[in-house]
């Protein structure tokens, strides 16, 4: 493979000096010996590919036993109690996946009061106080929840001053998540928190020396002695570096049982008992509960559904056909899984209306209740907060000059232009096959809010049901995965069990679809430095090279695909390509 004067420059330059995102030593982004080989076992059988899949969630159960024991937890718990009762603000923060968790649990919130508003107003009026104390911040601000905002993660300055228009400041709790421990933006909320005089906790999936001593950014947030730490180390991921799966399940078991155990508290402290009566007993045991969970997605009548399902979009997307979600309760819980399929498995990202000649994304979210814009304040509980930067306030941050010459556009007016509500959408009928699915709960599914969906769903060709949870009154033809979980006031334990079916489904799929190569993501996208380092260390070793020359393979790859026109077509993997080009050398 002939290395040209530019891509050695491009190599050389991450190789000497961008080496704090070299993280092959993080076992986070190391390979799972439970899943070796996970390709061929999904070839071989379907239901023995999702098995395995669930059973490294296993390891998040002694994971969640300690924590839920420990003084971490419990300080946090507390911190949280006094900050919301004295005025403050409880502030999630995170990139990603778990960006999108940290809009997640505020909307979990949000929505508890909205519903208590609705059904009993003279509680709600009791409550009102507690309503706007829970808060999130995405890296790329919530447009990053329905698109990825390229290297945004890359830049510390990207989360201080995110942070500090939000106004973090003394009396507030900033819980920052970050799979890693080293994501650039979520630290840069963590050191601006710190200034403001907030308290801050630090939650990550890997050792905490480990990090201490490999990179300095993550040593210096370790250190703070404003952050406390939670540890949720629990072994490498089921896929290779898809922290969006265990890593992220850890994280909302735990901050999701803290705001839970938050809000109990406050519902015992301020409301009579027969005005406690109106609520579930929600003060669980989230580790047994995480232990059902977990036996009973692995029954054989879950693994029998889930396959089933996985066959069903394999296929579609063989024959070139498009999916379209159809969601009213879990909109954020399926929207996360869905936006994560485009830099996880280099899938076409979702398009907005009027980007003509765009291919349309494979899957897509919608919800027959709402406008678009209705639909957001909706299910985010608020207006979407999100970013408003000028080339002038990316100099100000000194942002990379690609970024101030061309600020990317992440206004909440783009974020509305990918037709997530009841207006029609065109592009979900570019295809000659095209299925509408309908995904519940099994708590939330009724007649009535199925019928919802079916007055948008006429016009596919073909229709699925699919319900995330025992369903009685469920049509004999639904897809319907078995099990219950504890009703909760916040449902964590309905979330988790979404999270967890839609993990399965989305990888599966993508493993049967060749976007996995043993138990790694073969196809993934370069869109920030930890990516591109995750690119080199699979080509090094399914290559046989040193993570130098895979390196030089890489970036050589890189600049001849940037002189490539992908106009209307699939853009290849680099990794891929780069593996494709070493053979023919």
């Amino acid at each position: 493979m002939n290395i040209t004067a530019e891509a050695r420059k491009r190599a050389e330059h991450f190789l000497k000096y961008e080496q704090q995102f070299h993280l092959g030593m993080l076992p986070t982004e190391q390979s799972n010996p439970k899943t070796r080989g996970l390709d061929e076992v999904f070839r071989n059988c379907v239901e023995s590919g999702v098995a395995r899949l669930f059973s490294v969630d296993e390891d998040i159960i002694p994971l969640a036993r300690k924590i839920f024991a420990g003084r971490e937890f419990a300080l946090m718990l507390e911190s949280s109690y006094r900050a919301v009762t004295a005025g403050g603000r409880i502030i999630f923060s995170g990139c990603g996946a778990t960006g999108r968790l940290s809009i997640l649990l505020e909307s979990m919130w949000r929505t508890f009061f909205r519903k208590l508003m609705r059904d009993k107003p003279e509680i709600f009026r009791k409550l009102a106080a507690f309503e706007n104390r829970v808060f999130s911040i995405m890296t790329g601000g919530d447009y990053a929840l329905v698109k990825s905002v390229e290297s945004f993660e890359d830049y510390p300055q990207f989360g201080e001053r995110q942070a500090r228009e939000l106004g973090v400041s003394a009396g507030d709790v900033l819980i920052a998540i970050t799979e890693g421990g080293e994501t650039s933006s979520v630290l840069g909320t963590v050191a601006e928190a710190a200034r403001a005089g907030a308290q801050v906790f630090l939650l990550f999936n890997n050792p905490a020396e480990l990090l201490r001593r490999h990179i300095e950014r993550s040593r210096q947030a370790i250190d703070n002695p404003a952050v406390t730490v939670l540890e949720l180390y629990c072994g490498p991921m089921a896929v290779a570096g898809s922290t969006r799966m265990q890593a992220t399940s850890s994280e909302q078991l735990v901050a999701g049982a803290m705001l839970e155990k938050l809000l109990n508290r406050l519902l015992r402290e301020t409301l009579t008992a027969a005005e406690l009566a109106f609520f579930p007993d929600s003060d669980l045991d989230y580790v047994a509960e995480m232990t059902r969970l977990a036996a009973d997605l692995e029954s054989a009548a879950a693994l029998r559904t889930i396959a089933e399902y996985i066959r069903f979009e394999e296929q579609l997307y063989r024959d070139g056909g498009l999916v379209t979600y159809f969601v009213d309760e879990f909109l954020i819980d399926v929207f996360t899984d869905t936006t994560e399929r485009s830099p996880t498995f280099m899938l076409p990202p979702f398009r907005k209306f009027d980007a003509a000649g765009q291919l349309p994304s494979p899957a897509f979210v919608k919800t027959p209740l709402f406008s678009t814009a209705a639909a957001w304040k909706y299910y985010l509980g608020r207006e979407p907060r999100c970013l408003e930067w000028t080339s002038e306030d990316y100099r100000a941050m000194s942002a990379p000059e690609k970024i101030i010459a061309a600020p990317p556009a992440v206004s909440r007016e783009e974020m509305f232009k990918f037709l997530i509500g009841n207006e029609p959408e065109s592009c979900r009928f570019e295809t000659s096959r095209n299925a509408a699915v309908s995904i519940f709960s099994g708590t939330e599914f009724n007649d009535a809010v199925f019928e919802r969906t079916r007055n948008m769903t006429g016009d596919f060709g073909e229709h699925r049901l699919l319900i995330i949870g025992a369903a009685p009154d469920a049509p004999p033809a639904a897809l319907v995965v078995p099990g219950t979980v504890k009703h909760t006031n916040l449902k964590l334990m309905e979330h988790l069990k979404i999270k967890l079916v839609l993990n399965a489904i989305s990888t599966g799929t993508m493993i049967c679809m060749g976007r996995v190569k043993s138990n790694w993501m073969s196809f993934v996208s370069m869109s920030n430095k930890k990516l591109v380092d995750r690119c080199i260390r699979l080509i090094a070793e399914l290559a046989g090279l040193s993570y130098e020359d895979a390196g030089l393979a890489l970036h050589q790859a890189v600049v001849e695909l940037e002189k490539m026109d992908f106009s209307g077509r699939e853009e290849p993997s680099p990794v891929q390509y780069t593996l494709d080009s070493l053979r023919k050398a």
